[in-house]
């Protein structure tokens, strides 16, 4: 087989987000080989073997196994979801110390290896562990991507959806800025099919403008709102981790709201952030600048600053 035409996934942690990434992963297509690597190796060990079992139902064939770092030698992409959970109660932001600890580790056994692809991080905060992972590793910038807010902009399409009664993928919206507490929606570009909000919201009176602020409170909350159910979210991580792979490894140019870093981009600089960024096999091939309204560039510029102070211990 010639190595030149497998893409090679390697995935750092079998807790739920990796496992449900890694089983979504499969049940796509989208990856020809994935290695599983995880501090206790047995578990990591089980979940192969499970997942394998799995294959005669696979729309194609993926060679999947437990390995270690050498395997990121030969990676065309690692996706990192180790690192401690966010409690019930705990801020995504007050795990970073904890969790900036565990990655300096990691990326440097996975680039002892000599690695050269692409790192995709989803573990919380995850725009500080992108920007860690990007310090330590020393690759470029455009190949070092957070899972960002792509799945709260994913949330907020599907709550628009349900309000509006329509098909969820026919609504575009977009969260930006820290995959956190201080995100926010951006209203003055969202459409629902072809049409502008604030003209539906016009044309439709039954919908009234006052509920998207409930809407996108509800979607910048769900996380707790989950951990407080269930303990863990990692279904819709997990999706969101497989649309941003198979952005990277079709060569897709699509545009999603990664963490990605800013060199003057908005006016900011030195931060990964939630923005929206074609992706594809090269990693960020651009970074989009919307024109925000006025609200929006002020809160924006507010969840840079919270990031930043927040970064200063640890970086």
């Amino acid at each position: 087989m010639n190595k030149e035409k497998v893409n090679r996934v390697v995935l750092v942690g079998t807790g739920a987000v990796g496992c449900s990434y890694a089983y979504s992963l499969i049940n796509q297509g989208v990856a020809e080989e994935l290695v599983l690597i995880d501090v206790n190796e047995a578990k990591a060990e089980g979940e192969a073997m499970d997942l394998n079992h799995g294959m005669p139902f696979a729309p194609s064939p993926v060679h999947v196994w437990s390995g270690s770092y050498q395997d990121c030698g030969s990676a065309d992409l690692v996706v990192i979801t180790a690192g401690l959970a966010q409690k019930p109660g705990e801020t995504r932001l007050q795990l970073v110390e904890k969790n900036t600890k565990i990655f300096k580790e990691i990326v440097k056994n996975i680039m002892a290896s000599g690695f050269d692809g692409i790192f995709l991080v989803a573990t919380n905060p995850v725009d500080i562990l992108t920007y860690v992972t990007w310090k330590e590793s020393g690759l470029p910038k455009e190949r070092v991507i957070g899972s960002g807010t792509v799945l709260d902009s994913a949330r907020l399409r599907f709550a628009l959806g349900q309000y509006f009664n329509v098909d969820t993928r026919n609504v575009h919206a977009a969260i930006i800025g820290e995959h956190g507490d201080t995100e926010l929606p951006v209203w003055s570009h969202t459409m629902i099919g072809i049409e502008h909000l604030d003209t539906l919201l016009k044309r439709k009176e039954d919908f009234k403008k006052e509920c998207l602020d409930d809407i996108f409170i509800n979607v910048r909350d769900a996380a707790y709102q989950i951990i407080e159910r269930k303990g863990a979210t990692y279904y819709g991580i997990g999706m969101s981790l497989v649309r941003i792979t198979k952005a990277i490894l079709n060569n897709e140019n699509s545009i999603l709201t990664i963490s990605a870093y800013l060199n003057g981009e908005y006016g900011q600089n030195d931060v990964y952030i939630g923005v929206p960024a074609k992706i594809n096999r090269a990693g960020i091939q651009e970074i989009i600048e919307i024109e925000l309204n006025d609200t929006e560039k002020e809160q924006f510029s507010h969840s840079i600053q919270v990031l930043k102070e927040t970064m200063k211990s640890v970086i």
